[in-house]
């Protein structure tokens, strides 16, 4: 993610952006050309926005650079299809009539936002990216193109603006001119040419009044209460089904469907005592506004009782189911029809029919056209997929009187028009088509029947759990959806398949026995995720599971425990799975005498290992883990059990040992005899136990416990663990654990390295370094450095000065030339014990090296050969294997190189061994062979920034260093700053030593107070 803007924000990836508004400009094109006001310039903006697609398409498969000219330029493109799709949105929300009188306004706004497009595009810097010269000719043209475009409303809908204008500036109140004009506002905007339809609109267009004097727009509340005024003078009659007159004041012409005082067609209309007829709620308003006058009479009223007007109400609804079959015939002829924009029309109007009366689907079923909506699902348009899907779930729902089985019958015949799959396939579409499909699935699962069918659908679970984590918007209808298919156990396990977990949870905790074991069971045999685990036991699987392994039967305790066994793999869940009281049910079970239970015991095990072997973020699962009575059972068991559990149990006591803080278990674990247990099975044939005894062995060996290990490895046991170093059936997880239990051994017990040469240990452990330093062995990083660092220690104990017999025998096998090769290529510890090795070689160098041979002078002293010269720091004859001369063996400069590390252990360890250079015979040539390898200046800066020991043994050297004239001259400056620091600062040895050699340095006196 990118940073920037205001307060540092983050800004989604160049990527997510593009592929937002790839999203984005499709759903825009798809809305644009579904706009019925000004259709041809939404179409065409509909158009350009298809033409960009694949510009923007391709710099997103082309990965582009996230340069501020192309975020500015995405960025502005996003904002300006905000504003078309709230354009487009406003279009369906209006009044059809409101939209006609603006017309001319909202034209101008789609060539607004085309030419701000094409700018927004122009800013991209397609020229310095690599796409194809045929599409940046193709994309420039488009965009000089879309900021040149010329939009105009359509010719006839301008007419009527003027005419409806014309008709308010001339005050027409003509109920002929209102009917002509009224029809010609309905062909133009879409709206039925029939009566009610006609009222409807017009009714719907004076709401845009009353929201104008909400908003306090006087100027467009007047201007629409004109055209209001200019409209209700219409009288128009379309096949007897219905008739419009003007409704105003006293000039207001009777019409028995319309109450005189809404004038909007009668719902529950009731005469009152002067025999006018009125909607009920608007009289009783009327009344409770203390009048007491008929509204049109005027005449007082004796009586207010208002009685229902039965017959006027049949009528009125007789009119309206005329009007409304009428309506479903045309329709359907509609979406019968080839063209495209006359199917999404009609698939529009029985939408809005479906809702508008309750039994209005029922009386679509019965037309005969559910299977012609259905079949408009294999439709290529996406905008008539959409609005069929739309369609559908309206009539899916329905709101007719239950007992009549109507909803269930029409959602019968839709399953069975073959709407399951088409509507399945709608799952994998885009979002707002994925939408509308949940909706209609969720409305046909409320018969059982075809809910059973849905969950059977190939595809249709794993579809609708990926929708739940993709699209936001479209979560509680799948959610609801999955949740009405959970009445099955096997939908409830394909949704655990598909990540979605909670009805398997729900089963598990409140389920039936039955239910609770196939739960179980799939868990078990899940390929889960990292995620999944941590989904399950956050929707609260692991309880109900431990219950099942401490009260189940057979069957339970099995399915529990494979579903654990899986489970404890995340390291995460191991504090809620110790917390909900899992360890002491896996160690009753590992207990148990039951032959029957030992596929249990291996499961048991091996959930106990995985437990073990994860981190623990709380100390309270420590505590039940490393307790004594949970180490000796474990312990225990080992001689009881067979190699597979063998191999978990000790898994699991090395996951304890090794656990952070974990000193405490160590020892009870030595207490209790653990190393005497464990050193047979570094023997056994299977390598799964052997493997981890070698390792826990190679842990309770830590702790400086060598000597304690060393007390129970007889011959027979030093034999296994070198056999273990050479062997090509031992991994190298195997050899590390081996060579790492020979290197804790006590490198100054005799008995100790005597054992370690009868087993012939130097061979193999050099063998085995000089593959891992070398790189001929590959291994993890963290195996390979213990294999260094290890089999250096065992070396360790071949160059002790005192036994030069064992220093000859490792130098002859090479032992002098791999520490070198380690100072450069190991781990701190490594280096740091390579570099004591070689302190101790050298320590017998000046005992070793063997003089030169004088040649004798004379008169014929020309024929004889030049003088050996002999080693430049010994002065006699010197090899690496011969007198392990670390000048031989060149040691030297990255013993130097080792200065410069930030270990201090690496840092001492390589000052004792460069100390072995200035012994007193031999100091000056010492001083010229590390000043050769520039290591004076090194030497400086230990003594600036080392530790305490390491300063000392620095100072120790450059006092010798300084006594050299050269030296001091040259390096003796840059040195000066640091000593004097030391004089003040130092401890109390380190200030004595530093005055010293400032005294040689002349910056003290030799008689200072520092001495």
């Amino acid at each position: 993610m990118l940073r920037g803007g205001i307060g540092n924000a983050v800004l989604a990836p160049i990527s997510e952006v593009l592929a937002r508004l790839v999203v984005q400009v499709t759903d825009t094109a798809m809305a644009a050309k579904d706009v019925l006001i000004e259709r041809e310039s939404f179409s065409e903006l509909g158009s350009y926005l298809e033409k960009i697609l694949p510009v923007l398409r391709e710099l997103h498969d082309k990965n582009v650079r996230d340069t501020p000219p192309m975020r500015v330029s995405l960025e502005s493109l996003e904002r300006e299809m905000k504003k078309a799709q709230e354009l487009i949105q406003l279009c369906g929300s209006k009044s059809r009539i409101y939209l006609l009188l603006h017309c001319r306004t909202l034209v101008k706004q789609v060539q607004d936002i085309t030419h701000e497009i094409g700018r927004c595009l122009s800013l991209i810097p397609l020229a310095s990216m690599n796409i194809s010269v045929d599409s940046r000719e193709v994309t420039s043209k488009l965009l000089v193109d879309m900021q040149s475009a010329q939009f105009r409303a359509a010719a006839a809908d301008e007419e009527l603006v003027e005419k409806i204008e014309l008709g308010i500036r001339d005050q027409r109140t003509d109920s002929a001119f209102a009917n002509d004009l009224l029809l010609q506002i309905a062909r133009s905007v879409g709206v039925p040419q029939n009566t009610l339809a006609l009222a409807q609109e017009l009714e719907e267009f004076k709401k845009e009044k009353e929201e104008a004097e909400l908003r306090k727009n006087r100027a467009e509340a007047y201007q629409l209460e004109q055209i209001i005024g200019l409209l209700s003078a219409a009288n128009v009659k379309n096949g007897g089904s219905g008739e419009f007159h003007r409704v105003t004041g006293s000039n207001w012409q009777y019409m028995p469907f319309y109450c005189q005082l809404t004038r909007a067609l009668m719902e529950d209309p009731v005469e009152i005592a002067s025999g006018q007829t009125f909607e009920r709620s608007a009289i009783e308003k009327w009344f409770r506004d203390g009048n007491t006058v008929c509204p049109v009479t005027g005449v007082e009223l004796d009586s207010f009782e208002l009685k229902p007007n039965h017959s006027l109400r049949s009528a009125i609804e007789e009119s309206r189911d005329r009007s409304t079959r009428y309506n479903i015939e045309a329709c359907g002829r509609k979406i019968k029809s080839q063209e495209d924009t006359e199917v999404q029309a009609g698939l529009w109007e029985l939408h809005r029919l479906s809702e508008e009366r309750p039994r209005n689907p029922t009386w679509i079923a019965e037309a005969g056209l559910l299977p012609v909506i259905v079949s408009l699902l294999e439709s290529k348009q996406r905008a008539t997929r959409m609005k069929t899907l739309a369609a559908l779930s309206s009539l899916a729902a329905g709101n007719e009187n239950k007992a009549l089985n109507c909803d269930t019958l029409r959602q019968e015949r839709i399953m069975d028009a073959g709407a399951l799959p088409l509507t399945v396939r709608s799952l994998s579409r885009d979002g707002e088509e994925r939408k509308e499909a949940v909706k209609l699935l969720l409305e046909l699962s409320k018969v059982p029947r075809i809910c059973d069918q849905i969950g059977k659908a190939q595809g249709c679970i794993l579809l609708l759990a990926t929708l739940r984590n993709e699209i936001e918007s479209a979560v509680q209808d799948a959610t609801a959806l999955l949740d009405a298919l959970s009445n099955n156990s096997q939908n409830v396990v394909q949704m655990a398949e598909a990540n979605y977990f909670r009805p398997l949870a729900v089963r598990l905790a409140e389920g039936s026995d039955k239910d609770k074991i196939l739960m179980a069971s799939a868990i078990a045999r899940m390929g889960l995720t990292d995620q999944g685990k941590a989904t399950l036991a956050q929707d609260g699987a692991i309880g109900p599971l431990v219950k099942m392994i401490s009260l189940g039967n057979l069957e339970a305790k099995s399915a529990a425990l494979g579903a654990l066994q899986n489970l404890s793999t995340l390291p995460d869940n191991r504090d809620e799975m110790i917390a909900a009281g899992v360890v002491p049910s896996l160690l009753r079970l590992l207990c148990s005498v039951t032959s029957s239970l030992v596929t249990l015991k291996e499961q048991a095990a091996a959930t106990f290992a995985n437990l073990a072997s994860s981190p623990a973020n709380t100390s309270k699962s420590n505590e039940v883990l490393e307790s004594e009575d949970t180490l000796v059972q474990l312990l225990s068991l080992l001689n009881l059990a067979g190699p597979e559990i063998q191999g978990h149990l000790l898994r699991a006591l090395y996951g304890i040992a090794t656990s952070r803080d974990a000193a405490g278990a160590r020892n009870i674990l030595r207490a209790a005899d653990a190393i005497q247990l464990l050193l047979p099975f570094c023997e056994n044939s299977d390598s799964g136990v052997r493997v981890y005894a070698l390792k826990l062995l190679f842990c309770l060996s830590g702790d400086g416990s060598g000597r304690e290990i060393s007390e129970f490895l007889g011959p027979t046991s030093f034999k296994t663990l070198v056999d273990v170093l050479s062997a090509t059936w031992s991994s190298d997880e195997e050899k590390a654990a081996a060579v790492g239990i020979l290197g804790n051994l006590p490198s100054t017990d005799n008995q100790v390295i005597e054992r370690l040469l009868q087993a012939g240990a130097l061979p193999p452990t050099l063998n085995l370094l000089d593959g891992v330093v070398r790189g001929t062995r590959a291994m993890p990083k963290s195996v390979q450095d213990s294999v260094v660092e290890n089999s250096v220690a065992v070396l360790l104990h071949f160059t002790r000065p005192a036994r030069e017999d064992l220093q000859r025998l490792a130098a002859d096998h090479g032992a002098v030339s791999r520490l070198v090769d380690v100072l450069s290529a190991g781990s701190p510890l490594a280096r740091a014990r390579a570099a004591t090795g070689l302190a101790q070689f050298s320590e017998s160098s000046r005992r070793l090296s063997t003089p030169v041979a004088r040649s004798s002078a004379g008169l014929f002293s020309c024929f004889f050969r030049p003088r050996e010269t002999g080693c430049e720091l010994h002065q006699g004859h010197c090899s690496e294997r011969g007198s392990f001369c670390m000048l031989e063996a060149k040691a030297v400069a990255p013993l130097i190189q080792c200065l410069e590390a930030s270990e201090a252990q690496v840092q001492e360890a390589a000052l004792a061994a460069l100390a072995t250079l200035l012994h007193d015979e031999i100091w000056q040539k010492g001083v010229k062979v590390i000043a050769d390898a520039r290591g004076i200046r090194s030497l400086v800066r230990v003594i600036t920034f080392g530790t305490p020991e390491a300063k000392e043994k620095a100072l120790w050297m450059l006092e010798k260093v300084f006594r050299i004239d050269r030296y001091r001259n040259e390096f003796g400056s840059s040195a000066q700053m640091p000593l004097i620091e030391l004089t003040s600062r130092g401890n109390s040895v380190t200030r004595p030593m530093a005055a010293r050699i400032l005294a040689h340095l002349q910056v003290l006196h030799s008689q200072s107070s520092y001495f």
